[in-house]
């Protein structure tokens, strides 16, 4: 539980971070992606108008205007071609220009649909505009020291994110760690007040059960107060079974914590350890007119504790069994999948409502809440906790669905032995 809780926190921060991070950036770059190709565009456009001779080599208007000095610091070539593609004139500025890649680009302009194109392979950008005579002024900008700009930019800002992002992570684990110790001290405490309670109320209930089981063997109380003594034995018989489970759900809990001597680690057969439970449970399925049915794939082992392990198939099919329909069959199944195998197990009976299917495996949830403990079907709510708390101590999953059409499934998934 607490991983999960470090893993999210530093989750959230990574991703909060990180979109603000990328979104300032990111529109930092674009920002000046745009401002770049405006300066370039404008040079071009002024390039358009008048004398080919009249402008200035590097983008700056000749007269020195305040509007247009500094802003398009842009190599600008502009050529000035008859209607069919002669050069007529070029305002000579100072680029060296292969003749055949000038043709070639120059033909390409011509033949384009557009007007105005960024050519970024080239390093170009070039703008045309026809005048009524028929004839063409092309106007060319070098924009190497734009793109060469816009790369570094571009590589400088994925470094930052990178970068910065590994230090938030580093700084984000050491804040979930700090942030919640009052929350592990919290979960601690009350794991160890349900181990130590559970503990201290063994030896009296083994007291109580003791002596009204002598009091049950005394022939010599009337039949009246022997009534007494029964109900006295049953509640102490159900406390027992709370006092279990809950030692069972603390031990889940400090494995699910990170306690090393709790669960034992061995190679088990899951396959005849499913079988072997289904085969328990085939009389209580029988006394309900049911039916046990198989479907289990051989050699399929688990690394655990056989104890917890073989717990978990009892609580999956002992419910199934519990709350199936009179004559309904109770399915059990178990597939091996890469790396994993799934055990589910199906019956008929009531639909759990979608509302309680997030909280069945609350601990003390029932979805019947009228239901006593004493009834047909009667518990403490804890059985389902604990098959979770076995899964995730193992490395595993456990999900339940329900509807009219299929049932009530539960699967608990499990990793397999390599």
């Amino acid at each position: 539980m607490l991983k999960s809780l470090r893993r999210k926190f530093v989750a959230i921060i990574m991703t909060l971070v990180g979109i603000v991070l990328i979104s300032v950036l990111g529109g930092s770059y674009v920002s000046s992606w745009q401002a770049q190709r405006e300066l370039v565009y404008e040079a071009l456009e002024r390039n358009l108008v008048g004398s080919v001779y009249d402008f200035p080599r590097m983008g700056t208007h000749m007269m020195g205007d305040r509007e247009d000095q500094g802003r398009a610091n842009v190599l600008i070539l502009a050529i000035d071609l008859d209607s069919e593609g002669m050069v007529l004139a070029t305002n000579n500025a100072p680029i060296i220009v292969d003749s055949s890649a000038l043709a070639d680009l120059l033909g390409s302009i011509l033949k384009s649909d557009a007007d105005t194109m960024w050519n970024e392979s080239n390093h170009v950008a070039w703008m045309r505009q026809q005048r009524s005579s028929g004839s063409w002024r092309v106007v060319i900008a070098d924009t190497s020291a734009v793109d060469v700009s816009l790369s570094t930019l571009a590589a400088r800002d994925v470094a930052i994110i990178v970068l910065a992002m590994a230090v938030l992570l580093v700084i984000s684990i050491f804040l979930s760690t700090w942030v919640l110790k009052p929350v592990e001290a919290a979960w601690d405490q009350q794991r160890q007040f349900i181990a130590d309670a559970s503990h201290e109320l063994k030896t009296p209930l083994a007291v109580i059960i003791a002596n009204t089981q002598i009091l049950e063997a005394d022939k010599g109380i009337p039949s009246e107060s022997m009534r007494w003594i029964q109900s006295t034995a049953d509640e102490s018989a159900h406390m027992k079974s709370l006092v279990e489970e809950l030692l069972e759900l603390a031990r889940t809990d400090e494995t699910t914590a990170g306690a090393k001597d709790v669960m034992r680690s061995e190679s088990v057969d899951f396959s005849a350890m499913v079988e072997n439970a289904a085969l328990e449970f085939d009389a209580i399925a029988f006394e309900r007119g049911s039916l046990i049915e198989q479907d289990i794939d051989q050699d399929v082992c688990v690394q655990g504790d056989p104890e917890w392990l073989a717990r978990l198939c009892k609580i999956l099919i002992d419910n199934a069994c519990k709350y199936s329909a009179p004559g309904s069959p109770v399915r059990v199944e178990l597939h091996k999948e890469p790396k994993r195998c799934a055990l589910s197990v199906n019956n008929h009976g009531n639909v759990i409502d979608p509302a309680d299917l997030p909280h069945v495996f609350d601990r003390f949830y029932r979805t019947d809440k009228a239901r006593s403990r004493d009834a047909h079907t009667g518990g403490f709510g804890l059985g389902l906790a604990i098959a979770k708390g076995i899964c995730t101590s193992h490395g595993g999953t456990i999900s339940a669905t329900s509807d009219e059409a299929t049932g009530t499934t539960f699967t608990a998934t499990l990793p397999t032995q390599s």
